[in-house]
C-alpha cells in the first residue's frame, strides 16, 4: 500500500509499505480521507518532538470497513463496506479508567498517529481495534467523518470548562480546534461566544459559522472582548497554548472564571500565579475525549449541523500530501483544514 512516511523534520515521503492485516480483535479500514492536524504539522517540522522517523502519522480520518478480524462479529453497523471513523485513543481495556469510558486517562493509553509503533491513517489501509471503530450512516457526506476527531477535542474542552447557557465564552485561536471549541460551546447552549484570531481569513470563517470574531491586534483586547460578549468572559478556552494566550485569557476573563487549556503551542508556559489565586480562577487541562463524547460527536456530525462544509477548505491527492505539509509549514498555504484523499 502507499503511505506517507515521516523521515525527520520537513521530510515526508510517499512510499510503498506492507499491507496491514487485522488481528483477531481488529478491523481493517480502507482510508478515504485524513485531515492534517496541527500536531501532525508541528511533528513534521520537529517543533513538538512527538513524531518519530519511520512513522506513519494521521488520526483525523474516515474510511470504509474492508475486513473484520476473526473475533469481530458484524453488529451495530460494523459491517464490511460500511463508512466509519476511528477514535484514536487506545486504552488497555481493563483498568478503572477504561472501564469508565475515560480511556484518555489510561496509564497505558496509546494514540493512533502519535505512537510511532502504530501505523496510522496517512495510508491506504489501517488496522485498528474494533472497539475504536465508530460506524457512520451512509447518507452523510463521507468527508465529514474526518472532522469527528477534532470536533470531539473541542467538545471535550467545552465540557471540561462546564460551558452552559448562561456563560460568556471566549475561544482564543480560530484554527480548527478553536472552531471546534466554539461549535461545542454552542452545542452546550452558550449563545454568547467570541473567537479571538489574528488571521483575517480565519476571522471571516468564524463569522461565517455565526460567531463573533475579535482581532487581538486591534485595540485593547480585554475591552474588545467585554464589548463583544457584553461582559468579561466567564469561560475561556485557549486553543493556542502559549504564555501570551494564557495571559490574554486571564486579562479578558472575570474573577472565578474557568480557563481551559487545550492548545499545545508550547510544552512550557509562564503563568501569572496571582491571576489564578487571588481571583480564584480555575485552570483546566483538556487533551482528548471520552469514548462516549466521541460517539456523541459522530452522531452530531451525522445529523448534518449547518456549517460543517465550511470547515474543510483544502483537499489534496495522496501523492501531493508531502507538498501540502511543506506549504503549510512554510506559510505558503493559509487554510484551516486540508484533507489528504487516498
Amino acid at each position: 500500500m502507499r503511505a506517507l512516511v515521516f523521515h525527520g523534520p520537513d521530510d515526508l515521503r510517499v512510499e510503498q509499505t506492507p499491507d496491514p492485516a487485522p488481528a483477531e480483535d481488529e478491523v481493517l479500514l480502507q482510508i478515504v480521507a485524513t485531515g492534517i492536524c496541527g500536531s501532525d504539522l508541528h511533528g513534521y517540522t520537529g517543533e513538538n518532538g512527538r513524531r518519530h522517523p519511520g512513522q506513519i502519522m494521521g488520526h483525523e480520518t474516515v474510511g470504509r470497513i474492508a475486513a473484520l478480524g476473526g473475533a469481530v462479529a458484524e453488529h451495530d453497523g460494523l459491517t464490511v463496506g460500511a463508512a466509519a471513523t476511528v477514535n484514536p485513543v487506545i486504552g488497555c481495556g481493563t483498568c478503572r479508567s477504561c472501564e469508565a469510558g475515560t480511556e484518555q486517562h489510561c496509564a497505558s493509553r496509546r494514540v493512533i498517529g502519535v505512537d510511532p509503533t502504530l501505523n496510522s491513517a496517512f495510508a491506504e489501509f489501517m488496522a485498528v481495534p474494533a472497539r475504536n471503530v465508530v460506524p457512520l450512516p451512509p447518507d452523510m457526506p463521507l468527508e465529514h467523518g474526518a472532522l469527528v476527531e477534532p470536533l470531539s477535542v473541542g467538545y471535550h474542552a467545552a465540557v471540561r470548562g462546564g460551558v452552559g447557557a448562561h456563560d460568556r465564552v471566549l475561544v482564543i485561536g480560530g484554527g480548527p480546534i478553536g472552531q471546534a471549541c466554539a461549535l461545542a460551546a454552542r452545542r452546550l447552549g452558550a449563545s454568547r461566544v467570541a473567537v479571538s484570531e489574528l488571521s483575517e481569513g480565519r476571522r471571516a470563517l468564524v463569522e461565517a459559522l455565526g460567531f463573533a470574531a475579535v482581532d487581538p491586534a486591534a485595540g485593547e483586547f480585554a475591552a474588545s472582548v467585554e464589548g463583544t460578549l457584553g461582559g468579561s468572559a466567564t469561560v475561556v478556552i485557549d486553543a493556542v497554548g502559549g504564555s501570551a494566550s494564557l495571559a490574554a485569557a486571564f486579562a479578558a476573563s472575570e474573577r472565578a472564571s474557568r480557563v481551559v487549556l487545550v492548545g499545545m503551542g508550547a510544552p512550557e508556559v509562564s503563568v501569572a500565579a496571582y491571576a489564578i489565586s487571588t481571583d480564584e480562577r480555575s485552570v483546566i487541562g483538556s487533551f482528548c475525549y471520552t469514548s462516549e463524547e466521541f460517539r456523541r460527536t459522530a452522531e452530531w456530525v451525522a445529523a448534518g449541523p449547518a456549517g460543517l462544509e465550511r470547515l474543510i477548505d483544502g483537499r489534496v491527492a495522496f501523492e501531493d500530501g508531502p507538498g501540502a505539509f511543506a506549504d503549510l509549514a512554510s506559510g505558503r498555504l493559509d487554510v484551516s483544514k486540508i484533507l489528504v484523499l487516498t
